[in-house]
């Protein structure tokens, strides 16, 4: 098969389908991501529509209402009147008798949002599992699709299920939300929206980079008149995305939306015991299988200080469209309609550069390439340390490390980004504190690595008396990369 033009990027995801479907042998595939990344699209896509059967579960339908709903869809396909199945394990039987009548090479089976099929009692999962187990990995040809945007659903019961579908699952896809350079060509070519790589980078720290809510916008008006109509306007269409995304992803969605606005509060992020002292839990057990279901629905991310191991490990909130409802919208009402444009640049300023950094965490591949270091072992990690002083009296101040690469190499790349809307000027004073800092890091931790420091920023370093202190500058260009 080839490669479909009309999809943006998504290369790798492509080729793996088309290697999976030109196979002779059966496959199962568990196509996953975040909720309206693209997962849906790119499979109608690839394959043009052209199913022999396709359903969608529906969100919070009763199974009487799904099975009918599922009958409906096989008769369409069978061009038969079926008789509406009692439960799951009947309505898959039904498919497999009318997938059995189909005289070709490969017969293509797409169940979307298969984590809305499975309501409580419905023993879905056990007759999915039967329908598969007993027939469907068996029949040559048959290349069986399920998608789902309720992430941890997939990789519990689908992808690492311990049950009837241990092993079963052929290959997970794995669906990221778009890079940089993939939202300034999903911009060009589907929405014919020509803006400068600033506005671009703009819009991602406020969308990330999910394609849904990017063809939202309308390149008839300007930049920030899109935010107050998508956001702020009476009915803007997204002033509600959040308290929806939780729900349609989550059973118990209350905890979830407590957990991450708690990890919200602080930019650094928190660790395990810091959230179950501000929620006032003691069930670690319980909140831990929601961080690791957050981490995995790309909410947030778990990551590693410097220095230290698995249990101080912290957890920050990355996905950005959150960021940006958390900051600005939350549970406010009578918002300014024409907020965005209104917004002092103070309030502004404390959102962006917060934001960049979380596009820089989401570029890491692309920052290793400018530093020509994608080859090397690194490891991406943090570092803090509160004030104190040593035993001769010497005094080290507090301070903070947000990204540092931890290369193979025995170098240590301590990056510093900064959001302008210019080249960055390195003044006396900043210069001092990088020294200073520099020289903490280095006793505190007591690494004997080399130190290089890195400016991630917008248009680069203007050239004066201290801006040799920065052994390399990566630029948004080089993001777009």
């Amino acid at each position: 098969m080839l490669i479909n033009n009309r999809i943006i990027g998504r290369i790798y995801e492509q080729q793996l389908l088309s290697n999976l479907c030109s196979e002779k042998e059966s496959r199962l595939i568990a196509v996953y991501g975040r909720r309206r990344v693209g997962k849906t699209y790119l499979i109608k896509y690839f394959f043009k529509e052209k199913f022999d059967f396709f359903f969608t579960g529906s969100f919070e339908t009763p199974m009487k209402v799904q099975l009918a709903l599922f009958k409906d869809a096989l008769s369409q396909y069978s061009k038969v009147e079926r008789p509406l199945p009692k439960n799951w394990f009947e309505a898959f039987d039904q498919l497999k008798e009318h997938l059995k009548t189909i005289k070709k090479q490969r017969i293509v089976v797409f169940l979307d949002e298969l984590p809305w099929m499975d309501t409580p009692k419905s023993s879905f999962i056990a007759a999915f599992s039967y329908f598969w187990n007993t027939w469907g990995s068996t029949y040559d040809g048959l290349k069986l699709i399920v998608c789902g945007s309720a992430t941890s659903w997939m990789i519990n019961k689908i992808i690492g299920d311990k049950g009837g579908l241990y092993g079963r699952t052929t290959r997970p896809i794995y669906i990221a939300p778009f890079n940089l350079y993939e939202v300034e060509q999903f911009l060009k070519l589907r929405k014919g929206i020509h803006w400068n790589r600033y506005q671009i980078l703009e819009a991602y720290m406020i969308f990330g980079g999910i394609p849904y809510y990017l063809d939202m916008l309308d390149k008839q008006v300007p930049f920030d008149v899109n935010i107050n109509h998508l956001f702020f306007s009476t009915g803007a269409p997204l002033r509600n995305e959040y308290g929806f995304l939780f729900r349609s992803l989550f059973k118990s969605s209350t905890i979830y939306r407590q957990v991450v606005e708690v990890v919200a509060k602080k930019n650094k992020g928190l660790s395990l015991k810091e959230i179950k002292e501000d929620l006032g839990t003691g069930d670690s057990g319980a909140l831990t299988e929601v961080l690791d279901n957050l981490c995995k629905c790309d909410f947030i991310r778990k990551y590693s200080a410097f220095g230290k191991k698995e249990k101080g490990s912290i957890y920050q909130l990355t996905d950005l469209f959150s960021l940006f409802h958390l900051k600005f919208i939350g549970n406010r009402t009578g918002l300014d309609e024409q907020f965005w444009t209104n917004i002092k640049d103070n309030t502004r300023n404390a959102w962006t550069g917060y934001a960049f950094e979380q596009v820089c965490m989401h570029h890491i591949h692309q920052i290793r390439n400018k530093l020509s270091i994608n080859g090397v072992l690194t490891h991406v990690c943090s570092w803090s340390s509160p004030r104190q002083t040593d035993k001769d009296g010497t005094e080290w101040p507090g301070t903070q490390i947000d990204l540092l690469l931890c290369r193979g190499d025995h170098v240590i790349d301590v990056c510093e980004m900064k959001y302008c809307q210019s080249e960055f000027v390195l003044s006396r004073e900043y210069d001092e504190y990088l020294r200073e800092r520099n020289n903490t890091f280095a006793h505190l931790s007591k690494t004997k690595d080399a130190i290089h420091n890195i400016l991630i920023t917008t248009y680069g370093l203007k050239p004066n008396t201290y801006s040799e202190r920065f052994n390399a500058t990566v630029t948004m260009d080089d993001l777009f990369l």
